[in-house]
């Protein structure tokens, strides 16, 4: 019996974490879920979108799976997943992206893994409003460099350390190995930002002479951006910064459909969040419209970090003869977004328990 921390979060969040639990209870594994509130609604309640309990249900409890949360645009608290990843240490974020037979691409058999950087760079939220004290002093202060910056300006910090930079990029050539994986691509903007870009581009490098058998290479992210489209099949694993990787992570999502089936994973020393890629979608709260794919494959994810591989695998196999068959699906994954028999989150998850109980 594994004792899991759920967090259903807010929007459309409840529901889809919903359908993943049942998706996963159906595989025959013993969970007991510990359920969790965390999320926009939490915070009108509570007046803190990440309580404390959270964290320590967490760190208990060692495993999560999280559905998604809202973060105020422009304003408010900051990022829960950001805050989660910081508190709790999980320095690799980790997205598989690939090809569904059903899912509406431009591409076919995309198979990437993305892996990135989850503490530092910009990401690490440390900003300065333009009207504060730090602002000021650092403006004077790069004034004495002969950078001349407006007084009216906010600033914001970008770390990038060797510790952080060797532990992803050693993170991404060990998966690489453990897992048949040819090849891994560093991706930076060393030519423009060659202390912070740069440090984590050699740090790779160094730590990459220790995999001969890992081809390696790096890429500036925005020709990596344009490679990624037009023959993304020379691609296998990337590793990234904080930002690229967020950013990478979406567009690589798309050569393979969307964001509806993009699981990903946060990893620390011996803790783990498992999370949809997509955001929480608000409007369609409690409408029983979205997808829950991507969810579900982030519990299959999580039953493959538990050991649980035979379980992984006849649920993906489930989700993915339900998407290829195409009848008991959400409007996103019709041909038609209008086509009146599409189902909705509950009713897509019930197909795959279906499946899943026919191949148990």
């Amino acid at each position: 019996m594994y004792k899991i921390t759920l967090i259903p979060g807010d929007g459309i969040g409840p529901e889809i974490a919903e359908a993943a639990r049942k998706c996963l209870d159906a595989t025959g594994v013993k969970i007991n879920w510990d359920i969790q509130d965390a999320g926009l609604d939490t915070y009108e309640k509570e007046g803190n979108p990440l309580p404390d309990r959270v964290l320590a249900s967490i760190k208990k409890n060692k495993v999560a799976l999280k559905g998604p949360t809202t973060t105020p645009v422009g304003a408010g608290f900051r990022s829960i997943n950001v805050k989660l990843r910081q508190e709790l240490n999980l320095f690799a974020n980790f997205r598989p992206i690939k090809s569904y037979p059903g899912v509406r691409s431009k591409y076919e058999n995309i198979d990437l893994i993305v892996v990135r950087e989850n503490i530092e760079d910009l990401y690490a939220g440390i900003e300065f409003e333009e009207a504060s004290a730090e602002a000021k002093e650092l403006i004077k202060f790069l004034e004495t460099k002969n950078f001349s910056v407006r007084p009216d300006s906010a600033l914001g910090v970008k770390p990038i350390s060797i510790y952080r930079s060797e532990a992803i990029a050693r993170f991404a050539l060990d998966y690489a190995r453990k897992n048949g994986r040819k090849k891994v691509t560093a991706v930076h903007k060393a030519n423009i930002m060659k202390y912070t870009d740069g440090l984590f581009l050699a740090t790779a490098k160094q730590a990459a002479a220790e995999y001969p058998e890992i081809e390696f290479e790096d890429r500036i992210v925005d020709n990596m951006c344009m490679q990624l489209v037009q023959k993304p099949e020379l691609y296998d694993v990337l590793v990234l910064p904080n930002l690229y990787g967020d950013i990478i992570s979406d567009l690589c999502s798309g050569l393979a459909g969307g964001l509806g089936t993009a699981p990903g994973a946060n990893f620390g020393e011996g803790l783990a969040v498992f999370e949809a890629i997509h955001g929480s979608a608000p409007k369609y709260k409690g409408l029983n419209k979205v997808n829950p794919c991507a969810l579900i494959l982030s519990g299959v994810l999580m039953l493959k970090y538990l050991g649980e591989g035979e379980a992984a695998d006849r649920l993906e196999k489930a989700v993915a003869e339900t998407i290829k068959e195409g009848k008991y699906v959400t409007y996103d994954l019709k041909p038609d977004r209008d086509d009146p028999t599409a189902v909705g989150t509950r009713e897509m998850a019930e197909e795959i328990i279906r499946k899943l109980r026919i191949t148990n």
